[in-house]
């Protein structure tokens, strides 16, 4: 190789080496700005839950100010934590034995427990969440990106009296109106509910209880029960 050959390639090198570091930096502040989800998971997704009904409303435009007047309660998601959207498929512990009740603390039903803290928090705050009109017999579905397999679905619904708009959920809150059998791996798990007795405004509280490990997702769905 002849001298300037060899003063190239060292130039080049030491040019690489230069450039790499800044490369790195623009890759994890893309990483920050675009926020994609690392994995995916799942979630309920009709009734929507609070965090992917935001996803769902808001995700192509999720810096809009209109946010603010026409959806107070997604703005404040989107301020708080950007990443509760991009990963509203993530919302679950880890090795909780069965004893929900005891890992999930009342006023934090909505964020699992402040699971991944600070990521889903805001998810407990009362407010004017967008619910979605359901009658008192409808269809849930729970998407299962990553084809986890359910142990079951166990949904309750908030009682008579209990306001979401003012209210934190707590346990004492909650009525059990179903609990399914499992389910194998697949993209989705259906089933039917049946509110008969409730009527208007409401929290449909879904525990997926995912088949693959101990990772039970803990899911607030809100809803208006029409008659």
């Amino acid at each position: 190789m002849s001298v300037r050959a060899r003063t190239r390639s060292l130039t080049l090198a030491v040019a690489l080496a230069l450039v790499a570091p800044f490369a790195m930096v623009a890759v994890v502040a893309g990483d920050t700005v675009t926020a994609a989800p690392a994995a995916a998971h799942g979630s309920v997704t009709d009734p929507p839950t609070r965090n992917y009904g935001c996803f769902e409303r808001w995700g192509s435009d999720h810096l809009n100010p209109e946010m603010a007047d026409l959806d107070p309660m997604c703005w404040g998601a989107w301020q708080a934590d950007p990443n509760a959207m991009w990963n509203w498929n993530g919302l679950y512990r880890e090795n909780v034995g069965g004893n929900h009740e005891a890992f999930v603390p009342d006023g934090q039903l909505c964020s699992g427990g402040r699971t991944q803290s600070p990521r889903y928090d805001y998810l407990d705050t009362p407010g004017e969440w967008v619910a979605k009109d359901v009658p008192q017999q409808f269809h849930l579905t729970l998407t299962d990106q990553a084809q986890h397999g359910a142990d079951y679905l166990r949904i309750y619904v908030s009682r008579a009296g209990f306001d979401p708009t003012t209210e934190a959920l707590g346990w004492d809150d909650l009525d059990l109106v179903q609990e399914t059998g499992s389910y194998p791996a697949q993209g989705s798990y259906e089933t039917d509910v049946d509110l008969t007795g409730y009527s208007g405004r409401a929290v449909l509280y879904t525990i997926w209880q995912a088949s693959h490990l101990d990772q039970p997702y803990y899911l607030c769905s809100d809803i208006n029960i029409t008659g």
